[in-house]
């Protein structure tokens, strides 16, 4: 029976490791035995298709110098009575304000038009002043000659101007998101996530032959998994679920032949009362038969780094990994974060002949060991209550003793521990922890699994 797996890539989205293209998809089953043929060729976006503009804001140049344009866009600022800034979602471009007294009607409008007013101009690409030029705009070694004008909306006062460095709280830009949506960081971010999905279906249905199929968001409810919201029916006392995890129409697919197919999928939780859950939120679904753990770690390495990003710096694959146990033993959780230095050591060979009888007693156990960590310039930033509450802590959640060591630190900052240390164990453990001036060392010992971090976590579960 072919076996499904369900991958969710809720927050990270990477550009990806391809493998060779396919120049055809495999023949479709049913009667007439076709084959569709998927071009993989990039062509350029037409941004003024099925438009009156003939072209957007940001996009004129010097080699469009003497060419007859229509714009259309908002009116950023304008500049005594001669100038105008006009912006849309692709950039910003200076246009000239007519004085001459025929086209007092052009420059009554654009002189009196609110700013952030919607304005359509037609007029002829100039080249500015010699000295004018604005090499901080990309459209600044050119102007436009305006020649007429509409004036589509007119703006009333806004709560805000639209500006990036401007300061906004949370509520005003909520409460205002058709305008919050405007600034370019909104319009960077919405636009950039439309060309990742774009490409994640290419990588997978041009590439490597996924079906885009959709599931059912009205089902009803299964036992198990998060909580799911509930949609009343017409029918009184019955009503449909929103299924955060459709097991049933997978396995249909799956039976069915569609052995690879995918969805950018809404899903659903109602579980509101935790703080790292979200309503709603998009997930690529990726399901396939006959896979196994190398094959789908290959895939999705693939879909990141295809899909990421030209403006970021490249992924390289294959990412670094780990197994379970080896994260829970270094880092003290299942999902590291391998930027952070402080692993956890163990250091029971260190301690084999030790004097110290507590730490002997534990190396005599089948299961015991010690372990440690490092603090770089814990002593300098950390005070003596700071470390009771270390101790408490540890006692109090984990029923387990934790104990600091002041290695390479001034005679004030001394524990009980650390005296009782032989100067080859502080040695070791200095060499074996780089510890440098000012670090601290925090050490546990006990049986494994009191001390590791598998107990740690089950205790919060």
């Amino acid at each position: 029976m072919p076996l499904p797996w369900g991958l969710c890539l809720v927050n990270r989205m990477c550009r990806s490791w391809a493998g060779p293209a396919r120049k055809t998809t495999p023949p479709l089953l049913g009667c007439c035995a076709r084959r569709l043929t998927l071009s993989t060729q990039k062509r350029t976006s037409d941004l003024n298709s099925f438009v009156v503009r003939t072209n957007t804001c940001g996009e004129l140049r010097s080699s469009h110098l003497g060419q007859e344009v229509t714009l259309c866009g908002w009116i950023q600022y304008r500049r005594q009575s001669l100038f105008l800034v006009l912006r849309d979602f692709h950039g910003l471009i200076q246009v000239v304000i007519p004085q001459d007294e025929s086209a007092a009607s052009v420059k009554k409008l654009l002189c009196e038009a609110p700013l952030e007013s919607v304005v359509q101009v037609t007029g002829t690409v100039i080249s500015r002043p010699p000295g004018q030029e604005n090499p901080k705009m990309p459209t600044g070694e050119i102007e436009i000659e305006v020649k007429t004008a509409e004036l589509l909306n007119s703006c009333k006062k806004l709560p805000f101007e639209i500006k990036d460095f401007m300061k906004k709280t949370e509520a005003l830009r909520m409460k205002y998101r058709y305008l919050d949506l405007r600034g370019s960081q909104m319009q960077y971010n919405l636009r950039l996530r439309s060309q990742m999905v774009m490409k994640m279906r290419e990588y997978l249905c041009n590439l490597h032959g996924f079906v885009d199929i959709e599931t059912p968001t009205l089902f009803k409810k299964t036992p198990g998994g998060a909580k799911e919201f509930v949609v009343p029916s017409r029918e009184p006392g019955k009503f449909y679920s929103l299924p955060q995890s459709p097991q049933q129409f997978k396995q249909l697919l799956m039976v069915a032949g569609f052995d690879r197919y995918f969805q950018i999928a809404r899903c659903y939780r109602d579980e509101g009362s935790k703080p790292e859950r979200q309503p709603e939120f998009t997930q690529v679904d990726i399901e396939m038969s006959f896979i196994d753990q190398t094959g789908i770690q290959k895939l999705i390495e693939g879909l990141l780094q295809y899909s990421w990003p030209k403006d970021k710096n490249p992924l390289t694959i294959p990412f670094p990994s780990m197994t379970y146990t080896e994260a829970l033993d270094i880092y003290g959780t299942d999902k590291p974060d391998t930027r952070f230095g402080m692993k956890i050591v163990d250091v029971s060979d260190i301690f084999r002949n030790t004097a110290i009888e507590f730490l002997q007693d534990v190396l005599k156990e089948p299961q015991g060991t010690i372990k440690t960590i490092c603090i770089p310039g814990g002593a300098k930033y950390l005070q003596s209550k700071d470390f009771e509450a270390i101790k408490k802590f540890a006692v109090s959640n984990f029923n387990q003793e934790v104990s600091p060591l002041f290695l390479k630190t001034s005679e004030s900052r001394k524990s009980p521990l650390t005296k009782l240390l032989k100067e080859e164990e502080k040695s070791a453990l200095v060499s074996l922890m780089k510890a440098q001036e000012e670090d601290v060392l925090l050490l546990t010992a006990g049986e494994y699994k009191k001390v590791s971090p598998e107990v740690q976590l089950e205790s919060h579960m």
